[in-house]
């Protein structure tokens, strides 16, 4: 019997071009990479690496121009806009480097956003926001706006909001950059942990001591990937 789990993340061949006038930048040029469900990764680079155009594939917020991408065995390299919405909303949880709150409603209406669009009753949406505020650090934080917390709690507010739907993936695109070390340090611990519980984070940043928090660091360099290495 075949006990190989197949990768939860599948790019082959990935490449994304633009057009810019009439020139061609091509942001991504040949990307192979499995991500399993589970693994604990940071991609790093320096700017125009490729990183955040490969972020936003692997997060279907952009498709490829070339190249196939799956996604727990969907293609969605092949998927149209609203199909692309439904799986961002269903599998996959953003966290960035700007918070994105919305500053006139407090923590739990913030978290129970992005459930909205699952037609879940308001008492439903509110529970389960404050339980997975509850999971963050912030349960004695429900009924405050966001002017009303730390640099630091706001991105677990973030964070909260990101694993709401209980995604497949956990996309965090610089989540320190606002941070000081110390608010860091606490935020990467609470990645940590939900690493450990079996959350797939995926971690897009440009400092070593972030990234070694990792279990396994992809390096990219003018759209290719030029290390992969596991800790």
């Amino acid at each position: 019997m075949n006990n190989h789990k197949k990768p939860l993340i599948e790019l082959h061949g990935v490449a994304r071009t633009y057009r810019v006038g009439g020139d061609e930048i091509h942001a991504l040029d040949g990307i192979d990479l499995e991500i399993a469900r589970g693994e604990y990764v940071a991609v790093m680079g320096s700017s125009g690496s490729g990183k955040s155009t490969l972020m936003n594939i692997v997060g279907c917020l952009d498709t490829p121009t070339r190249g196939s991408y799956e996604l727990d065995g969907t293609g969605v390299h092949a998927l149209d806009d609203d199909q692309l919405a439904a799986i961002r909303n269903r599998e996959i949880g953003f966290v960035f480097q700007t918070f994105h709150l919305l500053p006139r409603v407090d923590a739990v209406a913030n978290v129970a956003l992005p459930l909205l669009y699952g037609g879940l009753p308001r008492a439903e949406r509110l529970e389960r926001a404050a339980s997975t505020l509850e999971r963050v650090g912030l349960g004695d934080r429900l009924n405050h706006q966001p002017n009303e917390l730390s640099g630091g709690q706001c991105q677990r507010v973030a964070v909260a909001r990101a694993l709401v739907n209980n995604p497949s993936i956990l996309l965090a695109d610089e989540p320190t950059g606002n941070l000081d070390s110390t608010t860091s340090e606490e935020l990467m611990e609470l990645l940590d942990g939900l690493s450990a519980t079996g959350t797939t984070v995926i971690l897009v940043t440009h400092e070593a001591e972030i990234a070694a928090h990792a279990r396994r660091r992809i390096r990219l360099r003018d759209g290719r990937v030029v290390a992969d290495e596991s800790a």
